[in-house]
């Protein structure tokens, strides 16, 4: 009965995508899949070229940092100069961070490759692309439809996170074990990132000119639209209030990248790079169901109680993670956060989406995108420390864990009152 339940969403979901539609859901897949694929490894591999915890910690920061600059300026331009064109861009940059990552020890040239490229220490969503594909679906499906249909994104891209995931630790575990050195097996990983960088866009050429912004017949109207500020008008108070919260939980998020949360699994428990992708596949995979999860919830109590009565759990078990005894406990607990982590995640896109206007999407989507990843940016330079610190090294946890909870009161606090259109 379950699996027809799920075969009849699926075909429901392919009726109301349309060929664009399908290929930004395939692109989410591939894109993810890298970013899973590397993230198991990236910590351990820039320790094997020579880096230490504080330098790591730097090159962490920097590489979300540059992709910030990056992304704010092609999000705010994507609707007038191209959507289609700036998503090529942004997979042109994640084959050049891989290239980079992958030829050089240096630490300046890996410092300029973390900042101009696009590269993924968490496993989550990084550069361009998240913002852009966001106003793209929702140019194309109702407003009714919306969550369901960012809830299935955020599905496929938890399932190909896990999948990369577990493919990478594999992939590096059978590498090691036919003699490859660490070293060389973790740069197996940081080229194969590259190459899904290369398929990304080979991808993002067969979107049709549907997915643009349409505009009216006056070009005037258009052109007047577009000199505003970051692309905003309207809804400029709203968004940079979102803008400001999402800093915070970002922030608060970079203590606990995957990269990070794998490399203190690795020192606490000795955990090995298969059993470590291992872990952060079934992670994602629950992570992935929660967020299908999340647009039922929110058709019952509404998106903003759905991102707030959902992630106050899941962050008091990330606080409970590191005060587990032993690694069966650790994991279980990790699962149990991941379970429900990611309610908040669709739920949250489709209400930014929903509380502004139609030719604000792709740069209020990228204006809060980029939010994120400044808040997520500042924090591994200082989990850098507490990593090389035996003492502090569950600290992290903590810190997340609390200001996350923080965040979560102040949202419902600040935008409980305001409505998306379907729950007028």
């Amino acid at each position: 009965m379950e699996q027809n339940n799920i075969v009849s969403k699926l075909s429901h979901l392919g009726q109301m995508l349309t060929g664009d539609g399908s290929y930004l859901f395939i692109t989410r897949i591939a894109r993810m899949f890298g970013y899973g694929f590397l993230s198991i490894v990236l910590v351990l591999y820039l320790e094997q070229v020579g880096l230490n915890q504080v330098q790591i910690g730097l090159l962490l920061t920097l590489t979300l940092i540059g992709d910030a600059i990056i992304s704010l300026w092609i999000t705010t331009n994507a609707d007038r100069i191209g959507r289609r064109r700036m998503l090529i861009i942004g997979a042109f940059l994640m084959v050049l961070a891989g290239i980079l990552f992958a030829i050089t020890r240096n630490f300046v040239f890996l410092l300029v490759a973390a900042t101009i490229g696009v590269i993924s220490p968490s496993g989550y969503e990084v550069g361009p692309f998240l913002s852009i594909e966001q106003a793209v679906l929702s140019q194309i499906v109702p407003d009714e439809k919306r969550t369901s249909i960012f809830a299935w994104y955020n599905l496929v891209g938890s399932f190909a996170t896990a999948l990369g995931a577990l493919g990478g630790g594999s992939l590096v575990q059978a590498l090691m074990d036919s003699g490859v050195s660490p070293l060389g097996s973790y740069r197996a990983i940081v080229i194969g990132y590259a190459i899904i960088g290369a398929l990304l866009g080979g991808l993002f050429t067969r979107l049709s000119s549907s997915v643009e912004i349409k505009t009216g017949d006056d070009p005037s109207d258009s052109t007047s639209a577009f000199k505003t500020r970051l692309g905003l008008h309207r809804s400029r108070g709203v968004v940079l209030k979102l803008s400001a919260l999402f800093s915070i939980d970002a922030f608060a998020g970079g203590f606990v990248l995957q990269s990070i949360v794998a490399y203190w699994f690795h020192v606490r428990f000795n955990v090995q790079p298969a059993i470590l992708g291992s872990i952060f596949f079934g992670a994602n995979i629950l992570a992935g169901l929660s967020a299908l999860s999340a647009s039922w919830v929110a058709s019952k109590i509404g998106l903003i109680r759905t991102m707030v009565f959902t992630h106050i759990p899941s962050n008091i078990l990330l606080i409970l993670v590191p005060l587990m005894p032993n690694l069966p406990l650790a994991i279980a607990v990790l699962l149990m956060r991941f379970s429900i982590s990611q309610m908040d995640v669709p739920t949250r896109q489709s209400y930014t989406m929903a509380v502004v206007a139609p030719d604000e999407r792709s740069a209020a989507a990228g204006i809060t995108g980029i939010a994120r990843t400044t808040g997520a940016s500042l924090s591994p330079v200082i989990t850098g420390p507490l990593l090389a610190n035996a003492a502090l090294l569950s600290l992290p946890f903590f810190i997340s864990g609390g200001l996350k909870i923080i965040y979560d009161l102040l949202l419902y606090r600040s935008f409980k009152a305001i409505k998306p259109p379907e729950e007028k």
